[in-house]
C-alpha cells in the first residue's frame, strides 16, 4: 500500500500535510528526531483510519535515514509521495557563523533532502511515477537571513536537478516556498500551505510546476514554473 513518507514532522506544517495525505486514505509514514514528537503527530492522524509507521531518525544522519527509508518500503512499498520537511531556520548575517554553523544548517536544509531523494526517487523513476517534495522557503535572499537563504537556493538547484534527472521518468520534483511565519488561524495556517503540497502532487504531468508559493494572498498567481 504505497503511501506518503514524511520526514521531519513537527507540530507545523509536517503535522498538517500528514494530516491533508491521511485524509486521502494514504498509508502515512513519520520520520523525525523525536519520539515524543511522533507519538503526537501519529496520535493526531487517529481520526483517519490509515496505517501509521513512525521511525525516528536524524536527517543529517544518512545511515540512520536510509534504514528508516527502507524500513518505510518494506513497510508500505515505494511511496507515491515523499516530503523533505525538516530544516534549521535562525537569524544569521554575514560573517557571522562559523563553518561548522554554517556546515550544519546546511547538511539539514540540503543534503538530508539530497539524501532522502537519493534513497527514494530512483526507484519511483523505475516505477514510472511518485512526487518528491520539499519545504522551501525565502523567495528572495535576505541578509539578515544569509545560511537559511542559501540553504533555500540550495532546495531549488536539487529540485532542478532531480527534475532534469528523473521528470522524464515520470518523477514530479517540486518545493513548496513559504514566505511568512506558520501559524494557525493566520494566512500561514499550515492547513492552508498543506493544500500547496496535495496540489503539486496531483498535478496532471504537462503542468507540473517545480515550486509553488504560499504568500498569504490567494488573489495572486501561486505557482513558479
Amino acid at each position: 500500500m504505497p503511501g506518503a513518507v514524511i520526514i521531519g514532522t513537527g507540530p507545523g506544517i509536517g503535522q498538517a500535510v500528514a494530516r491533508r495525505f491521511a485524509r486521502e486514505g494514504m498509508a502515512i509514514t513519520l520520520i523525525s528526531r523525536g519520539e515524543q514528537t511522533l507519538r503526537a503527530v501519529a496520535a493526531g492522524l487517529a481520526p483517519y483510519d490509515v496505517p501509521i509507521a513512525t521511525l525516528q531518525a536524524d536527517s543529517t544522519d544518512r545511515v540512520a535515514l536510509d534504514a528508516a527509508l527502507d524500513q518505510a518500503v518494506d513497510e508500505y512499498g515505494v511511496p507515491e509521495v515523499a516530503v523533505y520537511n525538516a530544516a534549521l531556520v535562525r537569524a544569521d548575517k554575514l560573517g557571522e557563523l562559523s563553518v561548522r554553523d554554517h556546515m550544519e544548517a546546511w547538511t539539514v536544509n540540503v543534503v538530508g533532502a539530497l539524501n532522502a531523494a537519493a534513497r527514494l526517487v530512483p526507484a519511483m523513476a523505475a516505477r514510472g511515477s511518485g512526487t518528491f517534495l520539499v519545504t522551501g522557503g525565502m523567495p528572495e535572499p535576505k541578509p539578515e537571513y544569509v545560511s537559511l537563504s542559501l540553504g533555500k537556493a540550495g532546495v531549488r538547484t536539487l529540485i532542478a536537478l532531480l527534475d532534469q534527472q528523473y521528470g522524464s521518468s515520470g518523477v514530479h520534483a517540486a518545493s513548496v516556498t513559504v514566505d511568512g511565519p506558520v501559524a494557525p488561524g493566520t494566512d500561514f495556517d499550515p492547513d492552508d500551505i498543506a493544500e500547496r503540497y496535495w496540489h503539486l502532487h496531483t498535478q496532471p504531468r504537462h503542468l507540473w510546476d517545480r515550486e509553488a508559493l504560499h504568500d498569504g494572498d490567494d488573489t495572486q498567481p501561486q505557482h513558479i514554473a
